[in-house]
């Protein structure tokens, strides 16, 4: 299993533990994160599971895909570190990933 962190607007943190191969996105919705609400599903067709990633974690995450990039124009207060959480695989090297919710969702 490997570990995500994900941190509320507040600072305030959870810790789960998500299997590799699903979506940062599932591990959020299976263990009821506040601020993912990922009314697609996961078919990255909204952007309501929009997260920013800790800096550290930005190179093995890597970039958004051009349909990814799209859906971020509908996300609240994007940043560079802004991507779906539906779009980013869990892997085992990314045990630990801090990803931070915003204060809302669009």
């Amino acid at each position: 299993m490997v570990k995500i962190i994900f941190r509320d607007h507040t600072g305030e943190s959870r810790e789960v533990e998500a299997e590799p191969g699903s979506t940062v996105m599932e591990a959020a919705i299976r263990n009821g994160i506040p601020g993912i609400v990922a009314e697609c599903g996961g078919a990255c067709a909204c952007a309501t599971c929009h997260v920013y990633v800790d800096e550290a974690f930005m190179p093995l995450v890597g970039e958004p895909e051009p349909m990814e990039e799209d859906m971020l124009d509908f996300a609240f207060d994007v940043r560079p570190t802004s991507r779906l959480s539906c779009q980013i695989r869990v892997r085992d090297n990314l045990d630990g990933l801090i990803v931070n919710t915003p204060e809302k969702q669009a």
